[in-house]
């Protein structure tokens, strides 16, 4: 069973950052330090991060685009379907994971049980170190004028020294697109 992985996105001014940890666990063995599980879709317009499988995500970013491609880069209207298709198809309805999706306006968590979430506060989590990378990222939003990216770089680094499924491989992705940033440690 694959457990655990850390994914947060931050929203301030016109810029959204989205970071993910690169560590893929089995059981109590870690597999991998230096996954990808943000990633860019419909042209570099749509980010989205992944927390589940890694088949899963394959699964479900795939499908994810095909939405986008539908909708014409909608991407709430992608979201709410997507939301649909997971609930209802058999084999996907199956896939215990999350996605966090965002483009310049904005940010939604989608789950397998039809869930479409928009975060009230410009800050979402998902896997088992959300809960740690959320509460950095909110102090560091409150009470700092650092940017986005400034944001979930140090919220993850916080969520990797507390969290055993989270690494401090990183995997940073900034809207609109700028050049790819990696933080290998």
């Amino acid at each position: 069973m694959f457990k655990g992985t850390t994914i947060i996105a931050v929203r301030r001014g016109d810029k959204v950052a989205m970071g993910g940890d690169g560590q893929v666990t089995l059981g109590d063995t870690v597999m991998k330090h230096g996954a990808r599980k943000v990633r860019w879709l419909y042209d570099d317009q749509v980010l989205a991060g992944f927390a589940g499988s890694t088949a899963d995500a394959f699964t479900l970013f795939e499908r994810f685009e095909e939405k986008l491609e539908l909708y014409g880069g909608n991407l709430t209207r992608s979201a709410v379907e997507m939301a649909k298709d997971w609930r209802m198809d058999k084999m996907l309805r199956r896939l215990e994971a999350l996605m966090i999706v965002a483009d310049e306006e904005h940010t939604f968590v989608i789950s397998g049980n039809g869930d479409v979430i928009e975060p009230d506060d410009n800050i979402v989590g998902i896997g088992s170190g959300a809960a740690y990378a959320e509460a950095a990222a909110r102090a560091l939003l409150r009470k700092s004028e650092l940017k986005a990216d400034d944001i979930v770089r140090e919220a993850m680094k916080i969520a990797s020294e507390i969290c055993i499924y989270t690494n401090d491989r990183l995997t940073l992705e900034i809207l609109p697109h700028e050049q790819k940033q990696e933080d290998d440690k």
